[in-house]
């Protein structure tokens, strides 16, 4: 009885698992303005989901790319306001 289960399990996994996988590049390609899924769409996919990046860590996708990947340290710093400031300050000049 406990084998039949974990055969479900297995055939569940295994008919669900394409179907998320594509739904995630569709979804990634649609992101991209794109029409068709193509490699770089299943890479983002599948590294950006916890799941699938675990059954699929020492898969190679051909034309994948890697993940984007910024240090915090060299991202622009964000003010408290986006903007604002700046254009007070510039109408301040003028009245100067």
């Amino acid at each position: 009885m406990h084998a039949s289960s974990n055969i479900e399990c297995f055939a569940v996994i295994n008919i669900t698992s394409p179907f998320k996988v594509l739904e995630l590049a569709g979804n990634a390609a649609r992101d991209n303005k794109k029409q068709r899924i193509n490699p770089r769409h299943l890479q983002l996919a599948i590294r950006n989901d916890e799941e699938l990046n675990k059954l699929l860590s020492g898969v190679t996708i051909a034309q994948g790319g890697v993940l984007p990947n910024i240090q915090t340290s060299l991202l622009p710093k964000r003010t408290g306001e986006s903007g604002g400031g700046k254009a007070s300050d510039h109408h301040d000049d003028k009245d100067d």
